[in-house]
């Protein structure tokens, strides 16, 4: 019996200009939903933002690497991306699926990400030269910004877990 072919179904969707699907892959990334404190009013959270280089404000994430937990991804890329040294993950918020396309190849995405706080030097950045800004918003100014709806979401969530202490 003949294996059905994943790739037909995406073929109407994506075909025209670009030429056929050739292959479909997962990949997964983790990144986090970073946060700090006001010093003079505790209640009042920040939340950090990078815009990327098509100008999109979004949150710092990369590829789980070979043998890498997706919280130690959010991690390692959250300090490369940004520079900031003085971090702690805390609790995952949840994951996005998306889709898009890259040459001949589907990729079928899956991002975690994780409700992280920013410590003494949330200030010192060095980004990575690829990013056009990295500025820290308020909370309600950064959902505003984020390219994402579904990251919007999530910083929504964790917010509320920072409101009740369950992070």
């Amino acid at each position: 019996m003949k294996k059905p072919n994943p790739i037909q179904g995406f073929k109407k969707l994506v075909y025209r200009r670009k030429g056929e699907i050739e292959e479909v892959v997962h990949e997964t990334t983790a990144g986090g939903v970073i946060f700090r404190r006001d010093k003079l009013q505790a209640d009042k959270i920040q939340i950090l933002l990078i815009q990327d280089t098509k100008n999109r404000w979004t949150i710092p994430k990369g590829h789980v690497e070979p043998g890498e937990e997706p919280r130690q991804t959010a991690d390692r890329e959250i300090k490369e991306e940004t520079g900031l040294k003085t971090i702690k993950v805390y609790s995952w918020l949840g994951k996005v699926n998306f889709r898009y396309r890259r040459e001949h190849t589907l990729v079928l995405m899956t991002m975690h990400l994780y409700l992280v706080e920013a410590f003494k030097d949330s200030n010192e950045f060095k980004p990575e030269k690829w990013l056009n800004d990295i500025k820290w918003f308020d909370t309600m100014e950064a959902i505003d910004k984020i390219a994402y709806d579904d990251i919007g979401k999530l910083i929504l969530v964790g917010m509320k877990r920072i409101r009740n202490n369950t992070l």
